[in-house]
């Protein structure tokens, strides 16, 4: 059974799941990865797909797969699927296409294809952004393609039964929680449509605090990203460099009964990848 969202309640916290995000893991083999995270204690991967690790158009796909489903359970790492490759569609244009562009279909099918990656490997959610609107395009006409192409990839997700878990991110269309569950009502409140909140995020853009983010993406929570940041800059940085103050975010998480990945994504870690896996864990597990 895949858990729902996450939900506020007056029992027992809940312990955290920590993940950590392959797209900090650029120079590492995908299989060298799950061993780093297994032997350092992390309790799952949050897995872009992306041509260094598990291309989505390989012509052996079924097979890597395959392959991949029995290491994360020889390793026993729970796996949450991700989309958000910045140049993976389009070497030139970052998050394009989008489900907003002309020409949407390569991101619509990729999202399909990923939503039936994450069944194979039991994940039970999908990431996804919305990347930034066309130049010159009414926001009314944004929010319409929008809402089509999510309700086009939903089709699929209902096959599949994997959830679309919607990441607002800075500087791109969706970009804050409130338009994030506007979009969901825009939706129809689909059973399958929940939130990827991203704590750096939330701290860089929104006029809400991280805490009251937290609340708000609460009934429709499904995954979290968690790193620092400073105030409108938007760099993933290690814990403990940037301005946020965790403890009270991982309590409210706990409290809340989160059940998804909590999962750590720093991009810029990559030569380093082992080291800063390693601190973010102690970090985190101090500070929770």
């Amino acid at each position: 059974m895949r858990p729902p969202p996450s939900a506020p309640s007056t029992s027992p916290a809940t312990p955290l799941r920590f993940g950590y995000g392959t797209n900090g893991f650029a120079h590492h083999r995908l299989s060298d990865v799950l061993v780093v995270l297994a032997d350092l204690g992390y309790d799952g991967v949050a897995l872009t797909l992306d041509h260094g690790h598990l291309a989505p158009y390989a012509d052996d796909l079924p097979r890597r797969v395959s392959d991949l489903a029995r290491q994360l359970a020889r390793h026993g790492l729970d796996v949450t699927v991700e989309t958000g490759a910045p140049y993976f569609l389009d070497p030139w244009g970052k998050h394009l296409p989008t489900l907003m562009s002309d020409g949407s279909e390569p991101r619509v099918d990729l999202l399909r294809r990923a939503l039936r990656i994450a069944a194979d490997l039991g994940s039970p959610t999908v990431h996804l952004c919305s990347g930034p609107a066309p130049d010159g395009l009414p926001e009314r006409d944004a929010w319409k393609r929008l809402v089509a192409g999510v309700e086009t990839v939903l089709e699929t997700a209902e096959t599949y039964g994997v959830a679309l878990a919607f990441e607002p991110e800075p500087y791109m269309f969706v970009d804050t929680v409130e338009r994030c569950l506007r979009l969901a009502q825009l939706v129809d409140g689909h059973e399958l449509f929940g939130i990827t909140l991203d704590i750096g995020h939330a701290h860089c853009v929104e006029s809400r605090s991280v805490l009251d983010c937290v609340r708000d993406a609460a009934p429709l929570l499904r995954n979290v990203q968690i790193e620092d940041m400073r105030r409108g800059i938007h760099q993933h940085l290690e814990f403990g460099v940037g301005e946020i103050d965790f403890p009270p975010v991982l309590h409210a998480l706990r409290a809340m009964h989160h059940r998804g990945l909590v999962s750590v994504e720093i991009q810029g870690g990559s030569l380093d990848a082992p080291d800063v896996a390693r601190r973010s864990i102690e970090f985190l597990r101090a500070a929770g």
